[in-house]
């Protein structure tokens, strides 16, 4: 497949075939992530330095590659990546068919120069690299946290209205440019990312068939391929790498002094330490991969596994030491002191049994302390109980059971608490609609966790404050925006619950 295109036309040795971009493409997709997991992993050790960055990851990740691009494209006329590839980027003359064959072959250096990115295309081609990619992750990342959770609730049969959509009587431009935001990653860019994916799908098939010269929409955009690197090229950046030769003195000979500061500090100085730190990338990418593939090996493997036992093999461990040995009649004395105790409990036990059946009075209260139930959690703002519901019984279904409407999950979504009920339900509990809310409120419903062990008569009516049938607004809370279990409030609303995947 690699010379497909040679079948069709001229071989030209210095076009690079489809699957060289597309391992050139995979190699760059996965250093984002791949920097970004070491970061994620670091920062649980050392949050207070690195939780900052984290959470501006893409931004400085942009910032990183703007400035290593940019100098491999002016140095080595390739990405970072690319140049691990041997390739680089050239622009395309405006001749027929952009070929100059003959002069490619009498004059390799000149055509060089000729092709060479100017300062124009560098930032055009900075632009497709750095630029757009970012611009996808955002969009992507946006689109996962405003446009998925309402097509996921309209796919399971959810309201496909939400009221915290609508724009408020008087917005601001902020909340305009959210409102419009939103409204663009629910409706239009799904379009934008299948035209995306499908133009660079079409012009991948174009190159593969040699129709196009360009292996991206985005390439024929700013005019620029991608090319093999020529022994010209080897030339220009051997000669760019090779060090400054130290200038000959009056004498010129072997005894010539070289300048000060071409030395070790030469070296260490800030116009040549930022280019040797930049060209040094082109060996960390080889030894990080062979790292990673080090590592995999290393855990996956039984070598490691027998490396530890044959080094505990070699430890002479000691003999475990004993603190002393207790005698057998110490053991026997210990014993009957326990037994002893218990048969005093269990006597004092018998006495208040039979005191409590004498007494009805202090039966009553003994039965009141038994059917005692936790009290509702208390809001820390206004200072009222809040309205919960209480977990469904243990049993062997209690993992596929909804906290709500004791019903078997439907779409199970997380809460920040950690329980998992209907995303229905959930998703009306937090907006304050549930209908077992609004019945509890006016009057109409139990059903809290509170209640569940409820007494009859006075207790229920004072636990309650009302009876039945009267309103409990001004003396309970709905559990609007908290979590129904726990009564603790969930950060940022519905838009803080995760589905999950069973």
């Amino acid at each position: 497949m690699e010379y497909l295109p040679s079948l069709q036309q001229e071989f030209d040795e210095l076009k690079p075939s489809l699957f060289e971009l597309l391992a050139e493409q995979q190699l760059s997709d996965l250093l984002p992530p791949s920097i970004r997991y070491i970061l994620a992993v670091a920062t649980h050790r050392h949050p207070r330095y690195l939780l900052r960055i984290l959470n501006s990851y893409d931004e400085i990740y942009a910032l990183l590659s703007l400035v290593v691009e940019r100098y491999y494209l002016r140095t080595f006329g390739g990405s970072f990546t690319e140049n691990f590839y041997s390739l680089k980027r050239e622009r395309v003359l405006l001749t027929k068919n952009g070929e100059v064959p003959r002069a490619q072959l009498g004059a390799a250096g000149p055509v060089r120069e000729t092709l060479k990115l100017r300062s124009s295309d560098v930032w055009k081609n900075l632009f497709v690299m750095v630029g757009i990619p970012y611009l996808k992750r955002k969009l992507d990342e946006g689109y996962d946290v405003h446009a998925a959770p309402q097509a996921s609730l309209i796919m399971s049969g959810g309201p496909r209205y939400n009221p915290s959509d609508d724009l408020p009587p008087s917005p601001t431009i902020r909340q305009r440019l959210l409102h419009l935001y939103k409204w663009f990653l629910r409706n239009v860019y799904p379009s934008v990312n299948a035209a995306y994916y499908f133009s660079i799908l079409a012009f991948n098939l174009a190159y593969l068939f040699d129709n196009t010269k360009y292996s991206s929409p985005f390439l024929w955009l700013i005019g620029t391929r991608i090319r093999r690197l020529g022994a010209a090229d080897h030339r220009a950046i051997a000669s760019v790498l090779e060090p400054p030769k130290p200038a000959a003195g009056p004498a010129g000979g072997a005894g010539a002094r070289s300048r000060p500061g071409s030395g070790l500090l030469g070296m260490l100085s800030p116009q040549n330490l930022y280019p040797q730190l930049l060209t040094s990338l082109r060996y960390f990418l080889p030894a990080s991969i062979f790292a990673l593939k080090f590592l995999e090996w290393w855990h996956a493997s039984d070598f490691s596994r027998q490396l530890a036992r044959k080094a505990t093999e070699v430890l002479d461990l000691p003999a475990p030491v004993s603190n002393g040995m207790i005698s057998p009649s110490e053991k026997r004395k210990a014993l009957e002191e326990k037994n002893k105790e218990k048969e005093k409990k269990k006597t004092q036990q018998q006495q208040q049994q039979q005191q409590q059946q004498q007494d009805p009075e202090s039966l009553k209260s003994a039965l009141k302390s038994s059917r005692r139930r936790p009290q509702p959690p208390v809001s820390a703002t206004s200072y009222l109980p809040i309205f919960t519901v209480p977990l469904p019984p243990v049993d062997s279904d209690v993992a596929s059971m909804c906290a709500v409407c004791l019903n078997p999950l439907a779409n199970p979504t997380a809460c920040q608490t950690g329980y998992v009920y209907c995303y229905v339900c959930i998703f009306h509990w937090v907006n304050g609609e549930h209908q077992r809310q609004i019945d509890f409120m006016n009057g109409d419903g139990a059903g809290a966790a509170w209640e569940d062990d409820a007494g009859d008569g006075e207790d229920a009516e004072k636990q309650a404050d009302g009876k039945p049938g009267q309103s409990r607004q001004g003396k309970w809370e709905s559990g609007k925006g908290r979590c129904p279990v726990t009564g603790r409030r969930v950060l940022g609303g519905t838009e803080g619950l995760r589905r999950v995947l069973i």
